[in-house]
């Protein structure tokens, strides 16, 4: 797996598993087993995936985009899909205006590992090229001024 640190997309993976690792031990004992369970099944679903944390939550990218990743909340902790509403799964709620979609988790035992081996198949297949989205939309909103 490719890993680099913070946002700055060097390479170094001590530090990054540690900042993914920092991440999980910030969080409350229920929560961080809810964390620690959800990078498994990522990992295991898209080990040659590039991980960082990434705007303060852990992040993975299949060719710099971004694919899925979690963050926590007082009361849960969200595993968030950049094209989630593409996977035609209702139990993912829409997130934002570009097609992104999560699940909320509350304890560890809500983790359906098979349900999420489900999404993972489907966010690595499909994956949102954000990069040529904003680029396309930056260069529309030069020709509209």
């Amino acid at each position: 797996m490719t890993k680099s640190t913070g946002s700055t997309g060097r390479s170094n993976p001590i530090e990054n598993d540690d900042l993914i690792a920092r991440y999980s031990l910030a969080q409350s004992p229920s929560f961080r087993a809810i964390c620690d369970k959800l990078r498994e099944l990522i990992e295991a679903a898209i080990p040659k995936a590039e991980s960082k944390v990434w705007h303060g939550s852990p992040v993975w990218f299949i060719d710099d985009n971004p694919v899925v990743g979690y963050s926590t909340t007082a009361k849960s902790v969200n595993l968030l899909f950049w094209n989630g509403q593409a996977f035609g799964e209702t139990v993912l709620k829409p997130v934002g205006k570009y097609g992104a979609a999560q699940a909320t988790f509350g304890d560890v035992n809500e983790i359906n590992p098979t349900v999420i081996r489900g999404w993972m198949k489907k966010a690595k297949s499909n994956v949102f090229d954000s990069r040529a989205f904003f680029k396309k939309k930056r260069e529309e909103k030069h020709t509209n001024q």
